[in-house]
């Protein structure tokens, strides 16, 4: 049988895929265009009549990839009940303890944001949509006088910088932090961040 002829956004959620999976194996820096091709058996043309460039084939991969996690973060943050409990179920999930992104996709995507401008912008704009659905959902629990935080935007900054630096510890050096203490820490940082102790915290988000 021949191949199953694809629509245009079928092609290119294909391609983007593929250009998942050599990343994670081979690191940005030494993907090419004929690797992405080769492994779903097109020619090089097509790569490039879909995506231009390979610094636009690998941005716009990293963008793919982020898509589904960002949807799974609105998703738990839009759950009825209460900031404390939908701030408490994202920070877990989204800790490198948790079950969020492929953190080593994404550390070699941040290193090769320095060096390529379309990456950064993509890695960039995540970034702040990570950020500001967090910080939504503060604004809401301090209106709800559920806890106080007096700047939730800085807060979500300093909260998300934790988790990607225990990311990095724990993806980059084996063992380096064992992960039952990263997550508590992670605990405890939006605990203080929210005026409460972890005690307080996880006792009002049983």
């Amino acid at each position: 049988m021949g191949r199953v002829r694809l629509t245009v956004a079928e092609r290119r959620a294909e391609l983007l895929r593929a250009t998942i999976e050599q990343i994670e194996e081979r690191g940005v820096a030494a993907v090419r265009i004929a690797d992405v091709a080769a492994v779903l058996g097109v020619s090089n043309a097509l790569v490039l009549y879909h995506f231009s460039t390979k610094e636009r084939l690998v941005a716009e991969a990293f963008r793919h990839a982020a898509e589904d996690d960002l949807a799974r973060l609105r998703k738990l943050l839009s759950r009825r009940t209460t900031a404390l409990r939908r701030l408490r179920t994202a920070v877990r999930w989204y800790a490198p303890t948790g079950q969020a992104k492929g953190w080593r996709l994404w550390i070699e995507g941040w290193a090769a944001s320095l060096r390529e401008p379309a990456l950064r912008e993509v890695t960039r704009d995540l970034d702040r949509q990570w950020k500001a659905a967090l910080a939504e959902v503060i604004e809401a629990g301090v209106a709800a006088d559920e806890f106080h935080c007096p700047d939730p935007t800085a807060t979500a900054l300093r909260l998300t910088a934790l988790l990607d630096g225990l990311a990095v510890q724990l993806t980059t050096y084996d063992g380096a932090v064992p992960r039952t203490r990263a997550q508590e820490w992670a605990e405890e940082a939006l605990a203080r961040e929210l005026g409460l102790d972890r005690a307080a915290l996880i006792a009002a988000t049983r």
